[in-house]
């Protein structure tokens, strides 16, 4: 089927009208505006105009929001240069701070002419860079350093005097891919240490945030400067985007064998790795090669395995592989060769990749993206759009592939609506309309400040509780801890199991034994932790490990291999859940997935189920999977009913998001349901109905019981990387604090979920067409 063509468009949320180029370019210094003209272009850019004019005329913080490859990097470094270029030296300058040393080494390149034109030093500054421009920087701080936090971090944990001296008199902070840190531990740390290095300067430095993806510019503005949200100017685009050509494809697992092929014939590999998959890849085969393009294929395995199927079919044409892998566990060299060669644009490349290539790291611009299975995040998917469309006048190409399995005779009533399809459709309306999700819950919470507290005492030599809740605890991440929780956390690191810190005679705190052996560890300056998983066990036996993304309740119900199983405790040190086979109904195909799902997702969904009419970029077998969840749902009456039963069980359908269906999961569990929440609602197993009717009615009336009262019961907590090391009972106030949020939602949750709508029971059948 061809590609339907759409557009979409960015809105301004400024006010700054657009001003005249020629007024900007004036405001430039001589040897910036030298070289702007040297590089050829035509003029600067709208985005790049507004942005020179907030800064070289305006004294606040700056928020630049605008598409990929809009110029956003310009746009922040022509006028901050421009304002520092001619300045008496009295330290380094500029801070520019990225998620990823690839970002870096790019803009390094980027930026080296320029800044040598002004005679003012740029410095790249991790672990991967040379040691010699950095030692020549510190005895003479001056001009820009291009840093990651764990690289901010480490100065302050190794090299005190130096932070403090380097830091002083900074004039600008420019902070690259700023939605990257707007959630999660990364985000909580660089905000941490933006703070502290306000406290270490004599005045604080202007802020410059950087992104093509920000949905909530308020939440944004207030992670850019807690102290003062209304300080910060935006300036966003007004430009039109790109023209987008997109097409979502469906697949059914196992195909029939007139789908598999001419033949309806497949070797080994490609039995081995499902015949869907390899459907797709012989898609991808057609449309991708002799292009330079990117495949996001979710998991290192899947990853792995597309690109196999790949190779083999270039092999088993007799042409040149243009496909290979990308993720996290390749070597360095490896990825950074495949980076070169799409850059370059010499030969026709795909890479295949996890979420490695969605940041800005400069690959160049790529025909077409696509990406396998259904989003679960519209700010990502907008993030790896991003990357195609590029070029003036060419279109971004954007491919879908859903895998939905064969139902068979007796589907579990959740698979029968075929989520991953309606999610996809979903995803795609919401896209066009320009929603992004804003920040969610806090996590790690408790984590990210034991770390700082280490942090802290490490660069100062020791701290009083006080000066420690005074530079941490202010306006920014851990604005909510009180003195009393921070009093709790700092009395469980100093205990004699945990030996992290230590109280001189004047109420000093100092490091313990185990503090100084965690903070001269390489691995501490980094706060998030790359692939901590969970083990699920039975009887002993390991069923493999996976992500948990809500907290879990002893006595409730998930879903693994296959199989349903009931939670029978949970070993946080260990990070084992430990559990027992359930048999109680049929457990759904796909048991999820730990990247939660917002709730803005999960309402389109039930939009798209409620409504007629099939998308023009979707193909015959899409088309067919979405009749046949909309059938489904009709035949359950889910327009009217958000409660309904399945032999035993009762569905709950919220069409709110994972994290508001996990903690409506933890209520229930809590007063001893047994429950599994999944991406729409939750499933009640076996529940006596008066006793649910009145608990929701009372959710619904009282709101969230008291959280601590119920953290005292719920597992699997630890999701921040020192989470181990704080005592129980001091993780569980973290988590009712960083849950709060979510937890004040709970009334209009429950609020639909009528149990007197419960009559016969329902019996979920094959999905029919209608």
């Amino acid at each position: 089927m061809a590609l339907q063509t759409g557009r979409t468009r960015v809105t301004a949320n400024s006010p700054l009208s657009v001003s005249d180029p020629a007024q900007a370019y004036d405001l430039l210094h001589p040897e910036v505006r030298r070289w702007v003209h040297n590089q050829g272009w035509a003029g600067l850019r709208e985005i790049q105009s507004r942005s020179i004019l907030e800064v070289r005329q305006g004294k606040g913080d700056v928020l630049v929001s605008a598409s990929t490859a809009a110029g956003k990097t310009e746009a922040a470094f022509l006028p901050v240069l421009s304002e520092v270029a001619d300045e008496p030296v009295h330290g380094l300058a500029v801070l520019y701070v990225a998620p990823l040393k690839a970002l870096i080494n790019d803009q390094f390149g980027r930026l080296e002419l320029l800044c040598e034109r002004l005679e003012l030093p740029v410095v790249r500054w991790h672990g991967d860079a040379p040691s010699s421009a950095k030692t020549k920087l510190l005895a003479k701080p001056h001009g820009v350093v291009l840093i990651t936090p764990e690289s901010i971090e480490a100065l302050f944990c190794r090299r005190p005097a130096a932070a403090r001296t380097l830091f002083g008199n900074l004039r600008f902070i420019i902070i690259d891919e700023l939605h990257a840190f707007l959630a999660g531990p990364r985000g909580i740390h660089l905000a941490s240490l933006l703070r502290r290095i306000d406290t270490a300067a004599a005045s604080p430095a202007r802020r410059i945030g950087l992104s093509a993806t920000l949905g909530d510019l308020s939440a944004a503005a207030a992670w850019l400067r807690p102290t003062d949200p209304a300080r910060v100017r935006t300036v966003r685009s007004t430009l039109p985007g790109s023209e987008l050509q997109l097409q979502v494809r469906g697949y059914i697992e196992p195909l029939q064998p007139a789908e598999a092929g001419e033949k309806g014939e497949v070797d080994e590999a490609e039995e081995a790795a499902g015949m869907a998959i390899s459907a797709v890849a012989g898609h991808l085969m057609t449309t991708m090669r002799g292009t330079n393009s990117l495949v996001f294929g979710g998991s290192r395995q899947r990853v792995e395995v597309l690109a196999d199927l790949l190779r083999r079919k270039c092999e088993a044409d007799r042409v040149p592989n243009e496909f290979f892998p990308h993720h996290g566990n390749l070597s360095k060299e490896i990825r950074e060769d495949l980076e070169v060669r799409l850059k370059e644009g010499r030969l026709p490349t795909t890479a295949v990749c996890t979420s490695t290539l969605e940041l800005g790291i400069d690959i160049g611009s790529v025909v077409s993206v696509a990406q396998i299975g259904a989003p679960r995040s519209i700010a990502s998917l907008r993030q790896r759009l991003g990357r195609s469309g590029r070029r003036v006048g060419m279109p971004a190409i954007l491919r879908i592939y859903v895998i939905e399995e064969d139902l068979g005779s007796d589907p579990n009533l959740l698979d029968a609506l075929r989520q991953e399809t309606v999610r996809a459709v979903a995803a795609i309306r919401l896209l066009g309309s320009g929603f992004i999700e804003s920040p969610g819950s806090v996590e790690g919470l408790g984590s990210a400040l034991l770390h700082q507290v280490l942090s802290v005492i490490c660069e100062r030599g020791g701290a009083r509780a006080e000066t420690l809740h005074r530079v941490l605890c202010g306006p920014g991440p851990f604005s909510g801890v009180g003195t009393q929780l921070f009093l709790d956390l700092l009395r469980s690191m100093g205990t004699e199991e945990s030996k992290l810190i230590e109280q001189a005679s004047d109420g000093t705190l100092m490091l313990g034994a185990a503090g100084e052996r965690l903070s001269s560890s390489r691995d501490f300056y980094a706060l998030f932790e790359s692939g901590k998983e969970w083990q699920i066990v039975t009887s002993g036996k390991s069923l493999g490990s996976l992500p948990v993304n809500n907290p879990v309740l002893p006595g409730n119900l998930t879903v693994f291999a296959g199989r349903r199983w009931i939670v029978r405790d949970v070993d946080e040190a260990a990070h084992v859940i430990n559990v027992d086979p359930h048999r109680g109904g049929k457990p759904p195909l796909f048991g999820g997935s730990p990247e939660a799902v917002d709730d803005r997702l999960s309402a389109e969904m039930l939009s798209v189920y409620m409504e007629d009419g099939e998308p023009g970029w979707v193909d015959v077998t899409m088309g067919r999977l979405l009749a046949q969840g909309r059938g489904e749902f009709r035949r359950l009456s889910l327009g009217t009913k958000r409660a309904l039963r399945a032999g035993n069980d009762v569905h709950l359908m919220t069409w709110r998001g994972t994290r508001s269906n996990g903690l409506l999961a933890i209520l229930l569990g809590a007063e001893g349901f047994k429950c599994w929440a999944h991406d729409i609602g939750i499933v009640v197993f076996q529940p006596d109905l008066d006793q649910l009717a009145r608990r929701l009615a009372k959710l619904e009336a009282e709101g969230v019981p008291d959280l601590e009262a119920v953290a005292a019961d719920v597992g699997a907590l630890a999701s921040g990387k020192f989470d181990g090391l704080i005592a129980p009972k001091v993780l569980q106030s973290f988590w009712a604090l960083g849950i709060q949020g979510t937890a004040q939602e709970v009334r209009s949750v429950v609020s639909p979920l009528r149990i007197a709508d419960l009559d016969d029971t329902v019996e979920t059948s094959e999905a029919h067409e209608p």
